[in-house]
């Protein structure tokens, strides 16, 4: 009786041994690890901030109603911003154009903040500035300094708002987390092969590939 109780736990205790090993083979096979040196995502960051110009819009602050008029002044500049900015062959063409629209933006903003009862002021400008990594979609930014045409309400102390002018990604939908393969196409235009597969290949976050809820985790 004694032996069988030990040898049913032995058992057990395989059981269970087999199960935690075919669980670490699972995260194993879909854990992708990429080993860049930082001298190379510096490298990479610096060519991907000389293609893109960012923006950002920066809510008053973090409350809800705040957050709100920040993403009604997002909608109503991008609709503003789509028909100027999608003739435009290059980033000094869109930077030019940016520059030549800036206070019919600020207009837009501000007009945009009175019709919905806020007051609060509006500023627009373009900035060098330092950003932590960032997903638009599935694309990913590694950190760096880029250059960004911002958008600030009010105090501008609450979360922002942000994509990519140019390339134009700002105008197409990344809610559901996916680029869509023609902005893709324009983004792989400006930069060169190793840029564009450091930003669209995952090489700057760990990824779990079937436990993909996890994902969330890591950013």
């Amino acid at each position: 009786m004694f032996r069988k109780c030990n040898k049913s736990r032995r058992q057990k205790s395989g059981i269970k041994l087999l199960g935690v090993i075919m669980l670490v083979s699972m995260l194993i096979a879909g854990f992708r690890i990429y080993v860049t040196s930082a001298a190379d995502i510096e490298r990479l960051q610096t060519g991907i901030a000389n293609e893109i110009i960012r923006f950002h819009v920066r809510a008053n602050s973090d409350l809800d109603s705040d957050q709100q008029l920040k993403l009604l002044v997002k909608d109503a500049v991008v609709a503003y911003l789509q028909p100027i900015l999608s003739a435009s062959e290059s980033i000094d063409q869109s930077r030019k154009l940016l520059e030549a629209h800036t206070e019919d933006i600020r207009k837009v903003a501000a007009d945009t903040l009175l019709e919905a009862g806020s007051d609060e002021e509006v500023f627009v400008y373009f900035e060098q500035s330092y950003f932590p990594m960032k997903t638009y979609g599935d694309v990913t930014f590694p950190p760096g300094t880029y250059e960004a045409f911002r958008i600030d309400i009010g105090d501008h102390a609450g979360k922002n708002w942000w994509c990519v002018l140019y390339p134009p990604l700002c105008f197409v939908d990344a809610v559901y987390g996916v680029v869509p393969e023609e902005s893709k196409e324009q983004l792989a235009g400006v930069l060169t092969e190793e840029e564009y597969d450091a930003v669209t290949g995952e090489k700057y976050q760990f990824r779990f590939k079937y436990l993909t809820f996890l994902n969330k985790l890591l950013r």
